[in-house]
């Protein structure tokens, strides 16, 4: 996402209206019990599918990628080598990585201690319930109302992420704060991670460490990107040049696909199972 250069709601638009285009095609569960079997494969597509696209949510909101921008910024101007800005860059998105993985292995493993295998339709409902809440919480207000990029996150938060990214000097202390920054997003990434573990927790195992590390990877995109262009030349002034032109983009994106996913589980993990027990 980070890559694609538009303005305005043109392309949140588009971007909206490809996923509600090609969600519903995907395969739904069987209702003939003899059909159960031959749609097995289908119905490991279908969860990934959602995996994935939920990955990619997380990955439209952009804590991880400003903290990344203030790390590299601190980094430059303490005239440090660019061997060392890399590998401060790079022990961060390892700390966003891990604490991604980690957080999606707890809900998951917590859900699956209360529930088991099989989720209860009211649980998937409330799921749904928090995905709508939180897009249309995104809309209003994930960015606050002043110019730049500045996020709503607790301003405590806030501080100490700007004063350790001032503090950092080690990969170690780069990797910590990784791990921070994506637990000051929590209020945003809560509902896809919850979605993502009710889905993982419905698979065989060893589809649950595949769609674990689509996950992972899928959200970090957004700062692998960065740390790419940072990598490559492009200037810091740049990229966030592009973040402050597209953020009402980034914001419609984001909360539009928290919406299309909830509307898409929603229906097939509901509505489809109530009409499937009244046939």
């Amino acid at each position: 996402m980070i890559l694609f250069k538009h303005k305005g709601y043109k392309k949140a638009i588009v971007f909206c209206s490809i996923h509600i285009i090609c969600l519903p095609f995907c395969p739904v569960y069987a209702i003939n019990k003899g059909e159960e079997t031959k749609n097995k494969h289908m119905d490991i597509l279908t969860s990934l599918l959602a995996v994935g696209f939920a990955a990619l949510i997380h990955a439209s909101f952009q804590l991880s990628v400003s903290v990344l921008t203030m790390l590299s910024s601190h980094t430059i101007g303490a005239k440090r080598s660019h061997a060392k800005l890399m590998r401060l860059t790079l022990s961060f998105i390892i700390g966003t990585k891990v604490m991604t993985l980690l957080l999606v292995s707890f809900a998951a493993l917590v859900l699956l201690d209360i529930f088991g295998s099989t989720v209860p339709q009211l649980v998937w409902a409330c799921a749904c319930g928090l995905l709508v809440g939180i897009g249309i919480a995104v809309w209003l207000f994930y960015y606050r109302r002043e110019k730049g990029t500045s996020l709503w996150i607790p301003r405590s938060f806030a501080k100490h992420l700007n004063e350790r990214s001032k503090a950092t000097r080690t990969s170690a202390e780069s990797f910590s704060l990784g791990l921070t920054g994506v637990i000051s997003e929590l209020l945003f990434i809560i509902g896809p991670i919850i979605v993502t573990a009710l889905v993982l927790i419905g698979l065989p195992a060893i589809w649950q460490l595949v769609g674990l590390a689509m996950y992972t990877i899928i959200s970090t995109l957004s700062s692998l990107t960065v740390w790419g262009l940072i990598g490559s030349g492009h200037s810091l002034s740049r990229i966030q040049k592009w973040r402050e032109n597209n953020k009402q983009f980034l914001r419609f994106a984001g909360g539009g696909g928290l919406l299309i996913l909830g509307f898409f589980v929603y229906v097939n993990e509901v509505v489809f199972h109530i009409v499937a027990g009244g046939m």
